[in-house]
């Protein structure tokens, strides 16, 4: 696999927004977790769905951007969520982020209303035109309700400040269908956003992935995408049956608002964060963290090789 020469590839993990016990943002963590994406060579993708960017406030985004911004220091590339119902507010967040110097801004549709093709055109065009940095466009019809078509987001990709897509919902046969459209271009990128897609998705031609996963064991993915570079298929299936395998303990018969507080708490079972979610999730019960807890350091010894960093136990309160 050649990477195309753009800043947008690679493994780009949906960072966590690691919340203190009061709700307020947690630096510490944010910086430790930051810490941890360098040092495999993936990027962070703020205030997505997997950060619970609809439940912060103004304040709260504004404090995880620059915080984030100022730790990374330019190493990586860094990526902020601006999805909201009010167009001002999202063209708004994304000139302030430029101005803190996010490399590109993620957006998916407002979700309130029913759209038409034409409504979906027109928004992400309004986006683009009003906007100083690069857009991805970002497909969730988990959370939208709404796919945005193959054919659209084609449409779109030839205005000069939409830079590509995430795109997160599941099929081959959309997959198949992006990548015969867009891997040759060099001036639009395909990134897949299902995790379980992640190595077919490179080895086809994806530009880079979006696990959410990551946040929890960030080496895996970044040797994923090298493995692809490198065309060593082998390895890369190891490491995506991994993947499936340790995903389970946050995915497995929960819903999306059970998944990402369950993610939070395996992250706190190796230090990286406190377990607390922003309402409307709820922080799992003392029982339900325990067994997580558990599950999550079984597999941190399973696959040590993937976790460089010894266990610390302090950050789990």
């Amino acid at each position: 696999m050649k990477p195309k020469q753009t800043l947008y590839k690679g493994a780009i993990i949906p960072m966590v927004t690691p919340i203190n016990e009061d709700l307020t943002v947690d630096v510490e963590s944010t910086a430790r977790i930051l810490d941890t994406f360098m040092e495999a060579s993936v990027s962070p993708f703020v205030l997505g769905t997997t950060g619970e960017s609809l439940s912060l406030s103004t304040g709260q985004k504004t404090l995880l951007v620059q915080t984030t911004i100022n730790h990374i220091n330019h190493r990586v590339s860094v990526y902020a969520g601006i999805s909201g119902n009010c167009l001002a507010e999202s063209i708004e967040q994304a000139n302030q982020f430029a101005g803190y110097g996010v490399d590109a801004v993620v957006a998916h549709l407002p979700f309130y209303y029913p759209l038409s093709d034409n409504q979906i055109i027109r928004y992400f065009l309004q986006l683009a035109d009003n906007i100083k940095c690069p857009l991805i466009i970002y497909n969730m019809p988990g959370t939208t309700h709404l796919s945005i078509p193959i054919e659209i987001i084609d449409k779109l990709s030839f205005h000069p400040n939409i830079a590509g897509v995430k795109d997160s919902e599941k099929g081959l046969e959309r997959l198949e269908q992006s990548v015969k459209l867009w891997n040759k271009r060099p001036d639009f990128v395909y990134l897949m956003g299902c995790a379980v897609q992640s190595a077919i998705a490179l080895h086809k031609g994806a530009d880079g992935i979006v696990p959410s996963l990551g946040n929890f064991v960030p080496q895996l993915y970044g040797k994923l995408y090298n493995a692809i570079l490198n065309d060593d298929n082998g390895t890369a299936e190891l490491l995506q049956s991994q993947s499936n395998e340790i995903a389970t303990i946050y995915q497995k018969d929960k819903t999306l608002s059970q998944s990402i507080p369950a993610l939070k708490t395996m992250m706190s079972a190796i230090g990286l964060c406190k377990p607390y979610a922003m309402p409307p999730m709820i922080t799992l019960s003392d029982e339900e963290q325990k067994i997580i807890r558990n599950q999550a350091l079984e597999v941190h010894e399973k696959f040590s090789s993937l976790f460089p960093q010894p266990v610390k136990q302090g950050a789990s309160n």
